[in-house]
């Protein structure tokens, strides 16, 4: 209890150092606030003074928050030493229904750090990185790198030393799967063990480097992380083609993308100036979220969902952040503040796509090679159609003078739609009020307001405009539209045809034109609309109307619904024009020549064998959504509105442009910003060593573990950007080659004991095999591997019954031939029903965004490996080869089949019991069978025993 009452300054710092086991006669250490404060507050005091919670305006995240409860340089007289000392158990903090008191230690490091002045520093992972000098170490010899001597000087500081270096078998093994995902064949560990030449090992990893299985390897990576599956998850899980996006990848990674250009072109590849087909098709890293098909279930809340997976999946996957956590309020130990969150939400929240089964905006991507330089040149040019024909429509159409409302004196709709026509807003308007019906078809009647007409105009508008703004209301269809006209006198009223249809954007996601013709599309905004919307449907010919002709519109909304469609137009404003300009453009030999281009554009377009693809595309100018807050994250309580932009605890943008997707992608991938290095270059070293330098890849937090070699990590980042020109080939060849990287990987018991998650690299990694390695292990170990890149998911053997789609008839289809024999990568991946072998071995069903696997060994796994039908079809591949391959006689067929599974050859207690097992199954093979049958039982017996080895499913 004397230390929580101590004042004076020098037994303060006696205090501290005895607390921090330093001697007597040291000088007061510097106590850094990271390191020493922040994680006291995290643990102690942020629940109640924190992000979540502020009790008594206070909070220990921000500096300003805190300060009136402290006095820098005054413990005396901070309120914070004096609470946190107080003696009596019911005024003291953190309260006893808290938890316990500080410790001494705790309380003297507080101390000293407010005597010293209480300086403050974001967390460390929002500081800039910073190359150092790599430290002094004493075994000079050993480093390879300046990786080496970080690790080293760790190692001696800790008393240890690295382990000797793995033999070449053991260092080709890990390699080999680490870059590829692939076991190395007999072949390269014969070649590598007879190549006495000074650069072996560069040899090795260059080759590796270059192969596609590379690419492979390293996609299934970026495919948790961007949630890829080939469905659309939630209840009913419908088919989704994106598996495009996955060739990307692999074709980026192996092309060794640079990793800034990787990360624009993935989150912002559609806004990149004059962006080429690949560079959209990037962007479907973020179509990758689910969406909800349920009958009855609400587009506008799951869009909502889909954006706040956009949001958090990018700061996950880039920034190593929980920042997820301040959808509902401030983060609870970040300096991210609730409003920062939804200013993130604005980047993104201005895209065109929704929760509707079309998934749309799609790119028709080719699927054969040799068509996309002639599709993407098609594309081109029908866009610059487009835009070319829309441009004096718009400009037309915005000259309001022309147009006059019709007031409409019969209003009608088929089912339970009731229609009133009424005056708002000065306007002549047609409102549908009570249940609106699927399948509504409105009749609207009454005088013409114009002697002539050349174009109708349609304003579809929300009821309510400022509440449509926040919270959308239901959008609408016309599917199907039809002019009449009748001069007095006569007997039944004349249809007047249209030529074509304008929408209020150039390229809109549904046809307009379809809305004059016989079928169940046509002008839409699709199933939820905030601002109001036009679109001006041009006569084939002017009509004259003398005085006292009436107009009749008939509007079909035919489209299915089950209770999520877009239905009728609620609120409606229908008027004409008689301006000749209409008719003069449309028969015009501008209009008349692009619109002919066009069609055979968009024909030869069809001709391209394609896949729809869905990809971000944002809405056209004018129709930008607004976003205010989620009062506690409830997307239906909002709060105010906020503009697009960044959290202030980081660097700010390099200009004062625009906050969209594309600025925000170029500034995560700037080298200003101080995360995105040291989170890409964790999660290799994760993928290399095991565990990252910071074990918690997701997130590099306050909640986050710290990182066990901070200088390392940095000089790691900095060189990346630097030196290494964000190269991750570079990168991955550095660390492979480094002494640190070729130790041993044996584990003595005191070091087991000492450190046994190998957090200070004292041994070389050894870990289990992930679930694509180890299914590609056995497609190479089969003899039946089919080695081809790209294309459509293939669907391997799976048990019969495993996938039920109770709303569709899709079944699991098994490839044919060779197709089911390709690597995991392209094994077709539903979210609701995954692969049974590769969730066995802990594959995710992609639901979110998944920064780090839990790593499992279960029963589980044994039981696909030595009795799933498709690994027993692989080992008897083994056993083909073993008698083809592996020698004469049994037991030279035994040791050539463990050394092609382990990479090493057997002991000779290993081969003893290998030969005894061969043994007892060729005595156990069924008698009615030949001798030959009798061996080829034994072998596959053994070759399914190999597979299932600790040996074969660790690298």
């Amino acid at each position: 209890m004397l230390l929580t009452r101590l004042r004076q300054p020098v037994l303060v710092a006696v205090a501290a150092l005895l607390c921090q086991g330093a001697p007597l006669n040291a000088a007061p250490a510097r106590i850094g606030f990271n390191e020493s404060i922040r994680p006291i507050f995290a643990k102690h005091c942020v629940a109640c003074h924190g992000g979540v919670k502020q009790a008594a305006e206070l909070s220990f995240i921000y500096r300003d928050s805190a300060l009136p409860s402290l006095v820098p340089g005054r413990p005396d007289r901070s309120l914070l030493l004096e609470r946190v000392t107080e003696p009596d158990d019911d005024q003291r903090m953190p309260p006893k229904e808290h938890g316990p008191r500080l410790s001494a230690k705790d309380v003297a490091l507080l101390r000293a750090w407010v005597e010293q002045g209480a300086q403050w520093q974001e967390p460390w992972s929002f500081v800039p990185p910073r190359r150092g000098k790599a430290p002094e170490v004493a075994q000079s010899d050993w480093p390879r790198g300046e990786v080496d001597r970080h690790v080293l000087a760790r190692l001696e500081q800790e008393g240890l030393a690295p382990s000797p270096e793995a033999d070449r078998a053991q260092w080709l093994r890990r390699a080999t799967f680490d870059i590829t995902g692939l076991p190395p064949t007999g072949q390269d560990l014969d070649r590598f063990l007879a190549d006495a030449r000074p650069d072996a090992y560069d040899r090795v990893v260059d080759r590796l480097l270059a192969s596609p299985a590379y690419g492979e390897r390293w996609a299934s990576v970026w495919l948790d992380l961007a949630r890829y599956a080939d469905t659309c998850g939630y209840e009913k899980d419908p088919h989704r083609d994106i598996w495009p996006f996955r060739d990307w990848l692999i074709r980026a990674l192996n092309a060794d993308m640079p990793y800034d250009e990787f990360t624009v072109k993935l989150l912002a590849g559609d806004l990149l100036p004059d962006a080429a087909q690949d560079d959209v098709l990037a962007s479907a890293l973020h179509r990758n979220t689910q969406s909800n098909f349920e009958g009855g279930s609400d587009d506008e809340e799951f869009r909502l969902v889909a954006v706040l997976d956009r949001v958090n999946t990018t700061w996950q996957a880039w920034q190593g952040t929980t920042f997820g956590c301040a959808q509902c309020h401030a983060h609870p130990y970040d300096p991210i503040e609730h409003d920062e969150y939804y200013q993130c939400v604005a980047i993104f929240n201005s895209t065109r796509d929704s929760d509707t089964r079309g998934d749309a905006p799609n790119l028709s991507y080719p699927i054969d090679p040799a068509d996309r330089a002639q599709a993407e040149r098609i594309d081109r040019e029908i866009r610059g159609l487009r835009r070319e024909l829309h441009a004096p429509v718009a400009r037309l159409a915005a000259q309001l003078d022309q147009w006059r409302e019709i007031a409409f004196d019969s209003a009608t709709s088929t089912g339970n739609t009731k229609l009133e026509a009424r005056e708002s807003d000065g306007h002549h308007e047609v409102w549908a009020e009570g249940t609106i019906s699927a399948g509504s078809k409105f009749a609207l009647a009454g005088p013409s307001p114009v002697p002539s007409v050349t174009a109708l105009r349609i304003d579809a508008l929300p009821k309510d405009p400022d509440a449509a703004i926040k919270i959308p209301e239901l959008g609408f269809a016309v599917t199907r539209l039809k002019l009449w006209v009748a001069a007095p006198g006569d007997q039944q009223p004349r249809e007047v045809l249209f030529r074509t249809v304008f929408a209020d954007e150039a390229d809109p996601l549904y046809d307009p034109v379809d809305s004059i013709k016989d079928n169940s599309t046509g002008w839409s905004v699709g199933t939820r609309m905030s601002r109001p919307q036009h679109a001006v449907f041009v006569l084939d010919e002017p009509i004259e109307l003398p005085t006292g002709s009436r107009v009749t519109l008939e509007l079909k909304q035919e489209q299915k619904t089950d209770g999520s469609a877009a239905l009728v137009i609620q609120r409606g404003r229908y008027a004409l024009s008689a301006d000749p300009r209409w008719t003069e453009m449309t028969r015009g030999a501008p209009f008349r020549d692009a619109t002919e281009r066009l069609a055979v554009l968009e024909s030869d377009r069809k001709q391209v064998d394609s896949v729809n693809v869905p990809v971000m595309e944002e809405v056209s100018p004018g129709n930008e959504r607004q976003t205010q807050t989620f009062v506690r994250g409830y997307w239906l309580e909002r709060g105010d509105p906020v503009e697009p932009g960044l959290p202030k605890a980081l660097p700010p943008l390099a200009d004062d442009g625009p906050v969209d997707r594309l600025a925000m992608a170029r500034w995560i991938a700037s080298p200003q910003n101080p995360l995105t290095a040291r989170v890409q270059v964790n999660r290799v070293w994760a993928q290399l060593f095991g565990t990252g330098i910071v074990e918690t890849l997701g997130d590099f937090g306050t909640s986050g573990e710290p990182p066990s070699h901070p200088a390392l990590l940095d000089q790691l980042a900095v060189r990346f950007q630097t030196d290494l020109r964000w190269s991750v080939k570079a990168l991955i060849r550095e660390l492979t080659l480094s002494a640190t990287y070729r130790q041993a990987n044996a584990v003595t018991p005191e070091l087991l004991a000492r450190d046994c998650d190998n957090r200070l690299l004292a041994r070389g990694p050894r870990g289990r095999l992930s679930a694509e390695m180890t299914r590609d292990q056995a497609l190479v170990l089969s003899g039946r591997f089919n080695a081809a890149l790209y294309g459509p998911p293939v669907m391997p053997y799976q048990p019969e019954g495993v996938w039920r789609s109770i709303y569709s008839s899709a079944k699991w289809e098994q490839s044919a031939g060779d197709q089911r024999f390709r690597r995991a990568v392209y094994t077709y991946c539903k979210r609701t029903s995954g692969y049974p072998a590769l969730l066995a071995f802990d594959m995710t069903a992609r639901d979110l965004c998944t920064a780090q696997r839990v790593q499992t060994n279960t029963p589980l796994q044994a039981l696909v490996s030595m009795n799933d039908p498709a690994f027993v079809e692989l080992s008897e591949g083994l056993a083909e080869r073993m008698a083809s391959e592996g020698g004469g006689s049994p037991a030279q067929q035994v040791r050539w089949a463990f050394r092609q599974a382990t990479s090493r050859r057997p002991t000779a207690p290993q081969a003893d019991e290998l030969d005894a097992l061969y043994a007892d199954a060729l005595a156990a093979a069924p008698a009615e069978g030949s001798a030959e049958q009798a061996h080829a039982f034994a072998r596959g017996v053994v070759a399914a025993t190999l597979l299932n080895l600790d040996a074969a499913l660790t690298k």
